[in-house]
Formats: structure tokens, C-alpha cells, sequence
């Protein structure tokens, strides 16, 4: 008897989660909030797990897990059915959002090294810079304002002025080892914060 029934059991069981899928589809397409709670603790684990296998950092993994969940919200008239379940769709977007984050990873690395070099050697417009250097101080320049003040301001004259720690010193009034200390230790915190772990040492500067 229980061998007979259990077939027809887990059909019944298989239809409603399906039937509770299609709704939870078109609630959450409609904009309904409760919609949304519910599609983010189901497909939360997952999407978390996967950028966390991919990005190997707890907190990245979580700030990509809320930018999927983000994206499908406001994206969301965007979702077609016929083209696969939401689940799917959600996932996509973790993958898209987990590229961007490594591909964003390595550019920060690369403005890194590039920080490293500018204040290891001579001043770039003496040492013949290429053009990207214009660029890669613009883009470090959306670190920089998030070190203390001191630290940056004396990083902004060398690389946006190009000065040398002596000129900073004379034009500022701050002992020279005081201007070596600012800069190495600001130095250190952008590279901590946008990951450079590949970054060139600075002792010589």
C-alpha cells in the first residue's frame, strides 16, 4: 500500500512547490516586498555560497550577495518565465556580479602597483610617464579620500603634484620623517584596502 501511494504522494508534493513557484514569480514581478523577502531567503544561501567559493573573502562574498538581490529587485521587469525558472535568472546575475568583483579586484591591484611604483621612483612626469597614468590616478583617487588626513594629503602631493617627500616637507611646514611616516603608512592602508598583496615594497622612497 505505502509502495503504491508514495509515487502519488511526491507527484502532489512536486506540484505544489511548483504551483508555489509560479506564484512567488509573478508576486515577486509584481513588485510585491513580501515576494522579495521570500526569493531572498530561499536563493540567498546560494548565491552566498557561490561568490564566496569564487572571491575566497567573507565580506566581498556578502557585499555581492546584496548586489544580486539588488540587481533582480530593480531588474526584475526584465525576468521572462519561458526562458527559465527565477531561481536560475538569480543565479546568472551572481555570476555576472562575481566576475565584476574579481575583474574590479584586479584592477585595484594593478592602481596598486602603480601607486607603489609612482612613489618608489622618480616623479612621473620627469620619468616619462605613459598616458594610462593619468587614468589610474584618477580612479586611485576614490581610495584615497577614505585614508585619514594626514596620510592623505601627503600621498595627494605626490601623486596628483608630483612631488618628492622633501618638497611636501618644505611646502608644508611637516619634518621630513614625519611626511616618510604619513606617506608609508598610507601607502599601506590603500593597499590593504583595495587588495594589493602584489604591490612593490616603497622602503626606498
Amino acid at each position: 500500500m505505502d509502495t503504491i501511494s508514495r509515487p502519488a504522494e511526491d507527484t502532489a508534493t512536486a506540484g505544489r512547490n511548483t504551483a508555489a513557484d509560479e506564484e512567488l514569480t509573478r508576486s515577486f514581478a509584481a513588485a510585491d516586498e513580501r515576494a522579495f523577502t521570500a526569493v531572498y531567503a530561499r536563493w540567498r544561501p546560494l548565491v552566498h555560497t557561490l561568490a564566496s567559493r569564487s572571491l575566497g573573502d567573507a565580506q566581498e562574498a556578502e557585499d555581492v550577495t546584496q548586489q544580486v538581490f539588488l540587481a533582480a529587485w530593480l531588474g526584475r521587469a526584465r525576468y521572462r518565465p519561458e526562458s527559465g525558472p527565477l531561481g536560475a535568472w538569480i543565479v546568472g546575475i551572481a555570476r555576472r556580479k562575481t566576475f565584476d568583483a574579481l575583474a574590479a579586484r584586479t584592477r585595484r591591484a594593478r592602481l596598486a602597483e602603480a601607486a607603489a611604483r609612482t612613489l618608489a621612483v622618480t616623479p612621473p612626469h620627469r620619468a616619462g610617464a605613459p598616458p594610462e597614468t593619468a587614468l589610474d590616478r584618477v580612479l586611485l583617487s576614490g581610495e584615497l579620500v577614505r585614508l585619514p588626513g594626514p596620510q592623505r594629503e601627503v600621498l595627494r602631493m605626490a601623486f596628483y603634484e608630483d612631488l618628492t617627500q622633501a618638497q611636501i616637507a618644505e611646502r608644508t611646514g611637516i619634518p621630513l620623517g614625519t611626511v616618510k611616516s604619513h606617506a608609508r603608512r598610507g601607502l599601506h592602508q590603500l593597499r590593504d584596502r583595495i587588495g594589493a598583496d602584489r604591490a612593490a615594497a616603497v622602503s626606498s622612497w
